[in-house]
């Protein structure tokens, strides 16, 4: 893997590369200036000029790949731009007004982009995953290797190294400006902070310097804030630094050259944000949910967070007030100085926050979401899409509810530590453990007692140098682990006898990380200066962490998956311990190696149904844990049918409609594929139909049905021989325009996109009936002109056409006589005068009357309100 030292290996493209997607153009910003009354007078110029006309802060978008330039004034985002191959990768973002650097924590990659042009100036490797941090201050770019214990500046437009690095011990924290611009550090296993201020910047982009020449970056204070070997946390003032020593329960403030403790009760792990705005600095206590302010003079008050569980992130202190995010449930807590709930921010997904303050205001970025929040000094909170305005594909997958919180564990005093062991030097003795099981209270600190001495040590070190012995003597070391519940019980080492008579170190320690997740440590024999090895001591450093990794009695130690964080980055030093049990100096550390494994199960795996489309089914996931490697695709298999994707979600066609389905997926990293999570969809079924009940009217008839969809989309229609079909809702259909007294079967169809599915019904429809109507009149021939069939035109005559023709006529029907009807035609204008109350129309309706003839509509009455438009049309 690569270290800083490395990083003189830079790719600055020959013509600096556009990165795609960014929305805010060189032509464009010169637009801005122009508005503005300013002249782009080369890139400094234009630099100069956009940082300076708004307050904003670019906050990073996981899901699309995407760095989005949010304005603090307007709570708009005015700029995009994509990051490519970084996906779902976890981005450290460091910023001025001129610059941005950007660490991909999945892969190592460094990347310094032209604020002025959106171009991306440089790239570097380091080694991936957590360890390596970068920081910048106005010209002055640092790359700092927690592991390795090395400092390294950079020059932030070429990412090409500057001077010589400034070395530490393994297990360094911190690496974060002041307001000053001097960059701090913690080395725990020293007890000490110290600052390094910049070396100058060329007046242009250089290559990397040859060794000695030029100027390097220079430690200029350093300062005792703790005891060896205590855990420590650093959180970077407006001027210097105030360093938590989580062992001993005190907060040390660095100003001014001044070293100024305050002793703090802390009844678990505490935090501190990684830069304080203001005098006030908040420290979070995670498990109980309790933030201690500490001002110039000590502790001023505290608090408690409402809710539950630790995934608080530090308090942040803005404007007079603190903010504390809840990551498990995306709120955002805010507290006036006195410690009193003045908001809650709710937020609209769980997930990792990140709080800022920069120019001016609070920028609240949920990397994982699409929201982001800003508040200014006022405290007025301001909601903000960084999806908005169409920008870059589609969105991502919803985000699933917060699970509810975990179940409070029992709460003890931790366990005694495990394989505790002592190892003599030199009127020394290195005494080391394996951790205490912590139940359910996490552990504060280790204590180690033996010739007459009493060590406090962090509980992230378990390991401890005991000087001021007495060689020849013979000493045992008891060491008991604490947490919020009180002292847990002791466990003591091995006997050992300080001596002269030390072996040599081994002279180099190489560490290889194996797919299997294990980690091989390996070591030349080591010189016992006359005595036998008898086993060799291996400790693992992390960034801020000192720990026993295990003992063997070969010259290689395989570190057991699982022992080390996956993606976290570890180097290694061993001691000799010879026959006598004395045992040597540390070695020289190892390469970095950041352990890994095949990623872990992807999570809340959901299968369905494609509803518009045959034989697919589309499944969606949230990420695997990655396990200290990229995701690189996902495998994916169903109903035997396996694809290669990339993205957290797909659709598989190509499969039998109506068929149930297994599916499987799993994720793959460099160590190969993980374990399946696994789902059943069903792929849409054709529908089917069950008529349920029919209906009618003389003219009309409806059919109730139900229908099963098979996990489609159903139009339904019902169709009879000889009427247009006739559209409607997939439970109940009405047809109009029938004929009255009439059998009809009718067709139910449900149509998807699988096909369709019928069913049949028979319904007869009501009979309408009229009554042939010719009433007489009061005198002379009116009076007699109903009463029976006569020569010439006569009420009630029936013919087989649809006009009076006396060779088609069939008949004469009595007045009052009741006639079944069936449907209307038009035909001759008949008047029926007084007879029937002056009706005219051309209407005649078809009757049975000696067989299907017809009536005209004048002379015949229909009933339920003489309706001829009841009929429908022969």
């Amino acid at each position: 893997m690569a270290s800083i030292d490395d990083a003189v290996q830079t790719e600055a493209p020959r013509s600096r590369s556009r990165l795609r997607g960014g929305l805010v153009t060189v032509g464009t910003v010169a637009a801005l200036l122009a508005a503005m009354g300013l002249t782009v007078l080369g890139l400094g110029a234009a630099d100069n000029a956009v940082a300076n006309y708004d307050a904003s802060s670019w906050l990073w978008s996981a899901a699309r790949s995407e760095l989005a330039r949010v304005n603090g004034v307007t709570a708009r985002v005015d700029t995009r731009t994509e990051i490519p191959a970084a996906r779902q990768h976890p981005m450290q973002i460091t910023q001025t007004d001129r610059l941005l650097l950007l660490r991909d924590l999945q892969t190592g990659q460094i990347s310094s982009l032209d604020l002025a042009t959106l171009q991306l100036s440089a790239t570097t490797r380091t080694t991936p995953g957590l360890g390596v941090s970068v920081a910048l201050h106005e010209d002055a770019a640092f790359v700092v290797d927690a592991v390795q214990g090395i400092v390294r500046q950079l020059d932030p437009r070429s990412l090409t190294p500057v001077g010589e690095p400034v070395r530490y011990p393994p297990g360094i924290t911190g690496g974060t400006f002041d307001g000053k611009g001097r960059l701090w550090i913690a080395v725990p296993s020293q007890g000490t902070v110290s600052a390094i201020t910049a070396a100058k910047l060329p007046s242009a982009p250089a290559s990397a310097a040859p060794t000695g020449a030029g100027l390097s970056p220079q430690q200029v204070e350093s300062y005792d804030v703790a005891d060896a070997s205590h855990d420590l946390a650093v959180s970077t003032l407006d001027d210097g630094v105030v360093v938590l020593d989580r062992t001993a329960g005190r907060l040390v403030r660095v100003q001014g050259g001044e070293v100024h403790p305050t002793p703090l009760t802390l009844s678990g792990t505490a935090a501190l944000p990684t830069r304080t705005s203001g005098s006030r600095v908040p420290v979070t206590v995670t498990a109980d949910r309790r933030v201690l302010v500490v001002g110039d003079g000590g502790q001023e008050s505290a608090f408690t967070v409402p809710g539950e569980g630790d995934r608080l992130s530090p308090a942040v202190a803005w404007a007079d007030r603190f903010y504390c995010a809840d990551e498990a449930t995306g709120t955002i807590y805010s507290f006036d100085a006195a410690g009193q709930l003045v908001e809650t921010i709710r937020g609209r997904a769980n997930g990792p926050l990140e709080l800022e303050v920069r120019e001016n205001h609070l920028f609240i970025n949920a990397p994982d979401s699409a929201t982001a929040r800003v508040v200014d000094d006022k405290h007025q909170v301001r909601e903000v899409n960084k999806y908005a305005n169409d920008v870059l594909g589609g969105d991502p997958p919803p985000v699933a509810p917060p699970p509810p919180p975990p179940k409070k564990p029992r709460v003890g005093k931790p366990s005694a530590p495990r394989s505790v062991t002592a190892a003599a030097g030199n009127a020394q003795a290195r005494v080391s453990w394996r951790p205490a099981a912590a139940n359910g209270a996490e552990i504060i600190k280790y204590v180690v007692e033996g010739a007459d001495q009493r060590l406090e040590v962090g509980a992230n070190q378990r390991a401890v140098e005991v000087k001021g012995l007495t060689n020849g003597e013979t000493y045992r070391f008891a060491v008991h682990a604490v947490n919020a519940k009180g002292d847990g019980p002791a466990r003591t080492s091995n006997p050992v006898t300080p001596t002269a008579a030390v072996p040599d170190p081994p002279a180099s320690v190489t560490a290889q990380e194996r797919p299997d997740g294990t980690v091989l440590v390996k070591w030349p024999a080591a010189n016992g200066q006359g005595n036998t090895i008898a086993r060799y001591a291996v400790t693992a450093s992390s960034a801020g962490t000192n720990a026993p990794a295990g003992e063997s009695t070969k010259t290689e130690l395989v570190v057991p998956a699982g022992e080390l964080e996956y993606g976290t980055q570890y180097a290694f030093t061993v001691v000799a311990v010879n026959s006598k049990g004395a045992g040597s100096a540390a070695s020289p550390v190892s390469n970095t190696v950041v352990p890994f494994a095949a990623p872990g199960r992807p999570l809340e795996l959901r299968a369905g149904t494609v509803a518009n489309q045959p034989g697919a089914v589309t499944v969606q996931w949230a990420p695997a844990e990655a396990n200290g490697r990229p995701v690189t695709k996902y495998l994916v298999d169903v109903g035997g049918r396996v694809s290669e994707v990339t993205e957290t979600r797909t659709t598989v066609t190509g499969l039998g409609n109506g068929q149930n389905v297994t599916v499987k997926v799993k994720a793959v990293n460099e160590a190969g594929p993980g374990p399946e999570a696994t789902a059943t969809a069903r792929t849409v079924a054709e529908p089917r139909v069950t008529v349920t009940g029919s209906s009618s009217t003389a003219t009309g008839a409806t059919v109730t049905f139900t229908v099963d969809a098979g996990g489609g989309q159903a139009a339904c229609s019902l169709s009879t021989p000889g009427e247009p079909a006739k559209a409607g809702a997939c439970s109940s259909i009405t047809m109009t325009g029938l004929t009255p007294g009439t059998d009809y079967t009718f067709t139910v169809t449900a149509t998807n996109a699988a096909g369709k599915g019928t069913a049949k019904t028979g319904e007869k429809t009501l009979p309408l009936y009229g009554i042939a109507t010719c009433r007489n009149g009061a005198s002379g021939p009116e009076a007699t002109y109903c009463d029976r069939d006569r020569d010439g035109r006569n009420g009630n005559e029936i013919f087989s056409v649809a006009r009076q023709d006396n060779d088609k006529q069939v008949g004469w029907a009595k007045p009052g006589s009741r006639l079944q009807a069936y449907c209307k035609k038009s035909g001759e204008e008949v008047y029926a005068y007084i007879y029937n109350n002056d009706k005219r129309s051309t209407w005649w309706v078809q009757v049975n009357y000696e067989g299907k003839n017809y009536i005209p509509w004048a002379w015949l009455n229909l009933e339920g309100g003489d309706n001829i438009n009841t009929l429908p049309t022969c």
